[in-house]
Parts: structure tokens; sequence; C-alpha cells
């Protein structure tokens, strides 16, 4: 089925709902179209609708967003402080985190009432308490900046940390400011870096990423391939690695045959130097193999390796031990080999039947290997027969080649009293009347 159909009849179900005066369907409708997303267009005036509804229905959350639509104002909903304060204030009272917040906001920035820290600091708690990321943020940013409190950066780095968890743009960027910085944390480049990418990811483009999906699922390949190629070279992990499985199952047709898989390998390599596991493996795959490259075992083997220590891959673990195994890329050890594999045994439930296999298969070869290296004369002169089996050893082994020995003779001596005497030659009787075979009976 087409996504894009199933979000459009899921949206009109929730229109159904919301018309026969399903208070929830209203709320989520005005959300949906006050931010826009999932096929639907930014409408502050539909959003306003719904919110209104459900406000007069009693519900906290929607009065709170009609609070914030008042607050921030827009070409339908006019600015007016002392309209947002009255909804935030209903919400509030009803224990709205989002009326909370909105309080919180007025009083911080003394917006329809008097600037005070201390109603800002309260309201701010009482949302962050129940999990709203704008009370989490405003918190943090207040210990930040000593503002109505003192300055404490661990406090800030404490409710960034929980806003950012729920998806917060603004926490990310605050976290890597100090992160960047070392302020109240370890200074760390690669920290900062990678929350402000975080930050980058989340822009409005980043929907093309589903429509890229929404392309794929609907079957149209070339499309979805093209889409994650443009996001791909933006740095989006996802469209690297989506790409790449795409050119790796050959099922764009948009691409040249001989430009597939050194395609497809470009950007597993991407993809895995911002730390995705499969990709980091896929390399490995495509060197050992020579898919869009030339058969080289000890690049492969680095790349298993990297996987192995970084990300705890049990796949990486299994290969390495294939290798150590084979002396692939690297001299060949059996005893590092079965280290590997009892890793890999480990690191996940689903590799314990392949490494089981496997073992099986290592103890055949280190058994071969023992007897080839080995001189048996040389063993059996090293066993102490006396120390092994006791002093009267010969005894019993001579009394079990005996058994042993009689067996053969009693057995040959019964076949040949069981096998036929000789036919004399002449003409074979005639063979008996053929009479019709008796009808089968029902068993007993």
């Amino acid at each position: 089925m087409n996504s894009g159909m199933l979000e459009e009849d899921l949206i009109q179900y929730y229109q159904f709902l919301a018309e026969k005066g399903d208070v929830q369907a209203q709320v989520g409708l005005g959300q949906l179209h006050l931010h826009g997303g999932r096929g639907v267009e930014q409408n502050h005036q539909r959003a306003f609708d719904y919110f209104n509804l459900a406000a007069n229905a009693g519900n906290s959350h929607a009065m709170a967003f009609l609070g914030k639509m008042y607050s921030e104002g827009s070409d339908i909903v006019p600015q007016s402080n002392e309209t947002a304060l009255h909804y935030f204030k209903k919400a509030a009272d009803m224990g709205n985190p989002v009326g909370q917040s909105g309080l919180g906001m007025a009083y911080l920035y003394g917006r329809g009432v008097q600037v005070n820290y201390d109603l800002a600091l309260k309201y701010f708690q009482k949302a962050a308490e129940q999990g709203w990321v704008d009370g989490q943020l405003q918190l943090g940013s207040m210990y930040y900046n000593g503002i109505g409190v003192k300055r404490d950066y661990k406090q800030a780095l404490k409710y960034f940390n929980l806003a950012s968890q729920g998806g917060h743009i603004l926490a990310f960027y605050n976290l890597a400011q100090m992160h960047a910085s070392g302020t109240g944390v370890m200074r760390s480049c690669h920290n900062a870096v990678e929350l402000f990418k975080n930050v980058c990811e989340r822009g409005r483009w980043s929907e093309r990423l589903m429509t890229a999906y929404n392309s794929y699922k609907d079957g149209d390949y070339n499309a979805a391939v093209i889409q994650y190629l443009l996001l791909a070279e933006q740095g989006y992990e996802v469209a690297q690695s989506n790409a790449a499985f795409i050119l790796d199952q050959r099922e764009a047709t948009i691409v040249g045959e001989n430009e597939t898989y050194p395609r497809a390998l470009l950007h597993w390599n991407r993809a895995a130097s911002q730390g995705y596991t499969v990709a980091r493996i896929k390399l490995g795959d495509y060197h050992f193999y020579g898919f869009g490259t030339d058969v080289d075992y000890e690049t492969a083997f680095i790349h298993y390796r990297l996987a192995s220590e970084q990300q705890h891959s049990a796949q990486a673990m299994f290969n390495l031990g294939y290798m150590h195994e084979k002396g692939l890329g690297i001299k060949q050890d059996i005893h590092l080999a079965k280290r590997f594999y009892d890793m890999a045994a480990e690191a996940s439930p689903d590799a314990q039947v392949p490494v089981f296999l496997a073992l099986c298969k290592l103890g055949i070869v280190y058994f071969l290997q023992y007897i080839r290296e080995a001189n048996i004369r040389d063993v059996f002169t090293q066993v102490d027969m006396d120390q092994l089996l006791g002093p009267e050893w010969d005894l019993y082994l001579m009394t079990i080649i005996a058994l042993l020995l009689g067996t053969v003779i009693a057995y040959r001596q019964r076949q040949h009293q069981d096998m036929p005497g000789p036919r004399p030659p002449g003409p074979r009787p005639a063979a008996p009347p053929q009479e019709a075979p008796p009808e089968q009976q029902p068993p007993q």
C-alpha cells in the first residue's frame, strides 16, 4: 500500500473523530497544523480552530497551546500577552506542563506581568518534573546564566541533557557550546561536533528523508536512491547507508553496472566513518570478496577488527575468527580463532548456533593438524601404559584381542552354514501358475 495514502487516510480518520467531538483528535490535529508535517502544510487557522474546540470542552492541553499561539502571534492570531496569560493560567491551574512553562516564560520576560524570577523558576520546575522539554530547557538556561539562581553549570548540563533526550534542538545546541568551550564539562571537540551535527540534521530539509523512504516503500527505487544520494552529500549517515544498501541490492537501474559496487563502497565508507556498525562490516565484506575494489584480506581484517573493538559486533568477531582459522590477511592461529568464535557467542545469542558449528569444524581441523605434525610412533612411545592402564595392561590387551578374534571366527562360521548349496546344472523348473493375489485384510 502507498504509505502516502496510508497517512492521508489516517488524517481523514482523525478529522472524522474530531468532527464527532473527540477532544484528543482535535488537540492532535491542532498540533499537526500548528507545526506542519506528515504531508500536512502548516495552517494556523485550522490549528486555532481545533484548539478552540478542545479548549471549550475543557482540555488543558488545548488551552496551553492557545496561550502559546497568542504569545507568539501570527497573521491569524494577533499577539496578545493578556490573552496568552489567561490561557496559560487556566492550563497551569489544571496541572498542565505546557501551561506551567508558558507562565514561567511570562514571569521570566515580563510578558503581561512584572518580571519575577522566583515564580519563573517555580513554574519551570513544575513543568520539568512532568518531563516537558521547554521547562527543562529554560531551567538549564537559568542555571547556566545565573538568572534568579546561583550560576551552576552542573545543573545546567543536567537539564540540557534532559531536554535533549526529548529532542529539543536548542538543548543540543547549548550542549554543543558547553562541550566546545569546556564549560561545566571536559572540553571535547568530538562531542561538540556530534552535537552540532545533530542540530543540523534536525532542519526542515531532513523531511526529504521521509520522501525518499516513501519512494522506496512504493517500489520507486530510482527516485529513492536519487533523494538519498543528494542527502548523503550533505552528510546524513542514514542517507549514506540507505543509498549504499539500495546500490548493494542492485535495485536501482539509473546507476551503471560497473559503478554500482564502487559507489556503494564509497557510501558504506562514509557511513562507517560516522560510527554505523553495519557499514563497517560491509566495508570488510567488500574488501574480503572484492566488490568494487580488489580483494584485500588485510584491509578486510582491519575493518572487522574496528567493528569488533568499537561496536562489539558479533558478526565482526565471527569473521575475525574465520580469518584467523584460515590465515587470511593474518597469520593462521587456531587458538585465536577459537577465542573470537567464543567472543561472538557471548556478544549475541543469535551467533551461538553458527559458532557451535564453527567450533566443531575447528576441532576437526586442530585434530588433523596435530596428527599431521606429530610422529605417531613418538606419541605411543611417550605414553606410559603401566600408569595409564595398570601393571597388567598387556594381559587386558591380549584378552580383548582374543575376544575380538573369537567373535570374528564365530561370525564367519555362521555365515558359511547359512549359505545355500550349489544348484545342479539342468533346465530350470517352470514357474508356478500365477494366482490372483489375496485381498488385503484390514489390520485387526
